[in-house]
């Protein structure tokens, strides 16, 4: 690999996504992929065995650690390592969440190639890349303080939302305490919050809830 280069790794459930993005970093000439993870464990994994990479791509949807865990630990661990999040969630529901959790940018699937390359080269300059309305909206917000068109979502707290998260991936609490080294207790309690704050009446509603608003672009 060549010195010159920015070494990508691409962290995705999706094989064949991982192609694709793959083939298109490849042909720029300024960055190539230097490695690829198709869950969180891997990723970290291979992240503290190695680490031969200067930006990781990376969804928040895992198939074991929750993203948000993922960016947290690397965050900690190899601070000198951004991470940009690729996904199809909607950003303006998960980009300040990953964001707080310590990415560096936030690019929906949706967008173009040349976005991501884009957002990519940013990031390496140690700039935040989000689209521009994205930033309109955080800019809107700090300056006015106004939250009152946010959706219900929003009022979680990231330990709530990092639950309802999993939940909508199909976790059981017990998973869901493993993976995020809580007591089911702690997390049966953060359900209880969840389904208060967006006004579900039990716990079937919430699952049906939480699967249709991870599967479904907000």
């Amino acid at each position: 690999m060549s010195a010159l280069k920015a070494r990508v790794m691409l962290v995705d459930d999706h094989a064949m996504l991982r192609h694709g993005m793959a083939m298109l970093i490849n042909l720029e000439p300024d960055m190539e992929v230097s490695g690829e993870a198709g869950d969180g464990e891997e990723a970290l994994a291979a992240l503290k065995a190695e680490h031969h990479a200067d930006i990781v791509l990376m969804d928040v949807s895992l198939k074991t650690l929750s993203g948000f865990e993922v960016i947290k630990s690397i965050h900690i661990s190899m601070p000198a390592l951004p991470v940009l999040v690729v996904s199809m969630h909607d950003e303006g529901v998960y980009a300040e969440r990953a964001l707080r959790a310590g990415a560096r940018g936030y690019v929906m699937k949706q967008e173009p190639g040349e976005v991501l390359i884009t957002a990519i080269r940013e990031v390496l300059k140690g700039n935040i890349y989000l689209s521009k309305p994205m930033y309109a909206r955080l800019l809107n917000r700090v300056v006015t303080g106004n939250s009152e068109s946010e959706p219900l979502v929003n009022s979680l707290t990231p330990s709530e939302f990092e639950v309802l998260h999993l939940i909508g991936s199909g976790h059981s609490s017990q998973e869901i305490a493993r993976l995020l080294s809580r007591s089911i207790k702690t997390i049966e309690t953060h359900r209880f919050h969840i389904r208060t704050k967006l006004n579900l009446k039990d716990g079937a509603d919430l699952i049906r809830y939480a699967t249709h608003w991870i599967s479904e672009p907000q």
